[in-house]
């Protein structure tokens, strides 16, 4: 076994609450979904970057649905 993986098999239940517990100390409740939203499109990215698929979209629902509000406006 390699280190990396022993160190992966000793993290139980507590380990992971004094994780989370630490995280919402530093960084505060309300930035941790931003954080993991923001890791998750990273992620995306990535995979889309390896399997050789251009058409990944990290783009926020909120800008979305602001430039889409402003078309319609001006449509108006």
């Amino acid at each position: 076994m390699t280190p990396v993986t022993m160190l992966f098999r000793s993290i139980g239940p507590y380990e992971i609450i004094i994780i989370v517990v630490a995280l919402m100390l530093i960084f505060g409740a309300a930035r941790l979904p931003k954080m993991g939203a923001s890791l998750g499109q990273g992620l995306r990215a990535f995979k889309g970057a390896l399997t050789g698929k251009d058409d990944v979209d990290i783009s926020d629902d909120k800008d979305e649905k602001a430039t889409s509000k402003t078309t319609e406006k001006e449509s108006a």
